[in-house]
């Protein structure tokens, strides 16, 4: 009998394929989501002009219609990236292959991958559609694009909706499932139901020197940031019911009793 309980204790300790694939995916998902948080810090030098080697100004003058030709391709590789990867089509006949962990560290790497690409090969289109000149104006809307970034991080590193998915996926790769998930409004959000999105449109447009070439990304952003807002209150709606439908009542999208 004795031999009989060792033998089942050395099986028990044994890490099984399946603990080896949930600690795989967990470790795969952490460094991936390194990597966007790496991309997300250049993107602030990008648009803004500082600490990058290449930024959205810098580069070789290309005639107007060169430059503008490959910036929108690759304005559209990010959209049709981004867009294709978070069908739920798409969705279902990846987790049908792998793990869903593995399926969203996947589309954030992507979206990093087409993201470094785009900063890359961006090409200056340096026609100036506006320009601060007093220096009070420049220091104001420095802070209020440094306000816009601060909002970013805030908002990435502190959750944001998407922590529900993040959790219940974390959840079913150790073995156990999520309870109903009650709506979360922590910090910002009780202020306007898109503290991300505000901070990226404020760091785009904030910039004392406003080039074609930059006006173009804030404008391409921009538009693809209004289309994920609709999109992700859709998916809120589906999952929340009531509970968000209530919240969208009260509570402003974007500015604070307004809009």
């Amino acid at each position: 009998m004795t031999i009989a309980v060792d033998h089942r204790s050395h099986r028990i300790g044994r890490p099984t394929a399946g603990s080896l694939a949930r600690l795989l995916g967990i470790g795969y998902g952490v460094a991936v989501y390194a990597i966007f948080l790496a991309t997300l810090l250049y993107a602030v030098g990008f648009v803004s002009g500082v600490a990058v080697p290449k930024h959205i100004d810098t580069g070789a003058i290309w005639p107007s219609s060169v430059a503008l030709c490959i910036d929108l391709q690759l304005l559209g590789l990010f959209v049709a990236q981004h867009s294709v990867m978070a069908r739920r089509g798409f969705k279902r006949v990846l987790t049908g292959h792998v793990p869903p962990l593995v399926e969203r560290s996947t589309y954030v790497l992507c979206t990093s991958l087409v993201l470094v690409l785009l900063f890359a090969a961006w090409q200056p289109l340096p026609a100036v559609v506006w320009r601060a000149a007093d220096p009070r104006a420049v220091a104001a809307i420095h802070s209020l694009s440094l306000f816009g970034w601060l909002l970013v991080f805030g908002t990435f590193l502190t959750g944001h909706f998407e922590g529900f998915r993040r959790k219940r996926v974390v959840l079913s790769f150790a073995g156990r499932t999520a309870s109903a998930t009650p709506l979360r409004r922590p910090g910002l959000y009780r202020v306007v139901r898109h503290p991300l999105y505000l901070g990226f449109l404020l760091a785009f447009w904030s910039a004392p020197v406003m080039t074609a070439g930059h006006f173009l990304f804030s404008g391409a952003m921009t538009t693809y940031l209004f289309i994920g807002i609709w999109l992700e209150e859709r998916d809120l709606l589906a999952f929340f019911g009531d509970q968000y439908r209530r919240y969208r009542q009260r509570v402003a999208m974007l500015l604070p009793g307004i809009f």
